[in-house]
């Protein structure tokens, strides 16, 4: 078939430029840089979450801080598809024996990992008995936005359904993400994202141990966070307190209250030597015993601050309720239990004994 020169010149044009035209629109884009993973810094202590047990279903009975953090994430791989880890074993202890100095030797390297520019996030690995203590001791020392998230497990890693291994990857995974930034001292536990100074341990046998009369901040599901509500009170980067400038703890120590207690219980207690300050458990709204009230009137006259908690789980102690707190000089320690009343009495009175300031801090905290 005969073509005109004119015709096939038009046909080459159009070829070449529809052939352009294709190979362009099926030339892909450049792919976008894939996103930095953060770098996450673990500090273990020990607890249950490095605890081995005996057989696979022995979940409450087992030797606590067993397992070095470095075979903590060399067990859980799925670690480094979230965050680049690496971990330091602070301590290999059970938290029941936690100590004033261990709690400052704790603070202090946490302090310093959040000073540095590399470092994302911070997961301290706790045991259970005492996390609620050292979550809240950080949350008011640690001058920092940068996530601090502690993290234990009620069951030990050879355990039957341990929940080790999810607890610890849902902590590395809020420590890593930008949306935690600013929001306290966390704890990851049984899926839930709960405030270091709400979350007290309620139940020592199920994995849903760890619960806040106010309810967690927001959830873990496969590794993405979900928040639900804020903290109200002052913390971390807005707090008073610096771990940095604190040397030593006061003393302060607890005195329980029950039916028919006597007040050599108080008398015990008060002769605690270099005793600052003594945190009342009371019944109910911070009840103290008719029998019980003399002693600390008169640990108050020697300049021992009184502080009026309860050992109900839940509520709140209302002031010159059940005792004229004004007149006897007392504090009272507001929704804390009488453990982290101790906690914030402790670090309140490296600045101040006076029990107006104490109680404006309990207010405020």
């Amino acid at each position: 078939m005969y073509l005109s020169p004119r015709f096939r010149a038009w046909m080459a044009g159009t070829s070449l430029a529809a052939f352009g035209a294709l190979a362009s629109a099926q030339t892909p884009p450049p792919a976008a840089p894939a996103a930095a993973k953060p770098n996450v810094v673990i500090l273990a202590t020990g607890g249950t979450i490095a605890g081995a047990g005996a057989s696979t279903v022995n979940s409450a009975s087992y030797a606590a801080a067993k397992v070095a953090v470095d075979k903590l994430i060399l067990g859980l791989p799925e670690l480094a598809t979230i965050a680049n880890v690496r971990g330091e074993q602070t301590f290999q202890i059970a938290s029941e024996s936690f100590t004033n100095d261990a709690l400052l030797t704790l603070a202090k390297r946490v302090s310093a990992l959040a000073k540095q520019p590399d470092v994302n996030g911070i997961v301290v690995t706790h045991g259970t008995d005492t996390l609620e203590e050292t979550a809240y001791f950080l949350h008011l020392t640690v001058h920092t936005d940068k996530p601090i998230v502690v993290v234990g497990s009620m069951r030990p890693g050879t355990a039957l359904s341990a929940d080790g291994a999810l607890n610890l990857y849902d902590a590395v995974s809020v420590a890593g993400s930008k949306d935690a930034a600013g929001k306290g001292v966390l704890v990851t536990m049984n899926d839930e994202i709960q405030s270091g100074r709400d979350v007290a341990k309620l139940v020592n046998i199920k994995t849903e141990a760890f619960k806040s009369q106010w309810g967690p901040l927001g959830m873990v599901v496969e590794g993405k966070n979900y928040w639900f509500r804020s903290l109200a009170k002052r913390h971390t980067s807005q707090s008073e307190f610096d771990i940095d400038q604190i040397t030593a703890l006061p003393v302060v120590e607890i005195a329980y209250g029950y039916g028919n207690v006597p007040r050599s219980v108080i008398d015990g207690v008060g002769a605690t030597p270099g005793l600052q300050a003594i945190v009342h458990a009371g019944t109910g709204n911070g009840s103290v015993a008719d029998r019980v009230v003399p002693a600390l009137q008169e640990l108050r006259a020697k300049g021992i601050n009184v502080i009026r908690s309860s050992r109900v789980p839940a509520g709140f102690v209302l002031r010159n309720a059940e005792q004229p707190d004004d007149k006897y000089d007392w504090v009272v320690a507001h929704d804390l239990n009488p453990q982290k009343a101790r906690i914030l009495a402790m670090v309140a009175m490296t600045k101040t004994r006076d029990p107006k300031e104490l109680q404006r801090i309990f207010w405020m905290y």
